[in-house]
């Protein structure tokens, strides 16, 4: 059986939701100035930060099980919208962090990259690229 994950999301005013995943909770709204509240990110913000998460937990999941000297990682992610509808059509993730070995780090981010359900599920969608600075 395939595995699943599943969300919910519910109306908490006119122009917010609140999200649920398992116990924790999220809200997301407009900002002001596109009819908002401005009470959480929007919702192309938080699928961009669902990329980030995930990649990240991969990422940090490899580097523990491999015991690697890297720390202080960070991703900087840039969604391009264009079309219409409106839609991303190019996702770029800048990773950078303190180590000592490149190519050990290059590593851990193929490992990441090959684990993160988000990025694996992008990358048939929009230009997505994982870039190491």
């Amino acid at each position: 059986m395939a595995a699943e994950a599943k969300v919910a999301v519910r109306q908490v005013s006119d122009s917010a939701s609140r999200g649920r995943a398992r116990e924790f909770e999220i809200s997301c709204d407009r900002p002001e100035a596109k009819g908002g509240s401005n009470v959480g990110p929007m919702g192309g913000e938080l699928f961009l930060l669902g990329l980030g998460g995930c990649f990240m937990s991969n990422l940090l999941a490899a580097i523990k099980a491999r015991e690697a000297r890297i720390s202080d990682v960070e991703i900087a992610i840039t969604g391009v919208q264009d079309g219409t509808p409106t839609r991303f059509t190019e996702v770029n993730m800048n990773i950078s962090a303190r180590y000592e070995d490149r190519g050990e780090m290059e590593k851990m981010v193929t490992i990441a990259e090959r684990g993160c359900i988000v990025a694996n599920t992008l990358k048939s969608a929009v230009n997505l690229s994982i870039t190491l600075v």
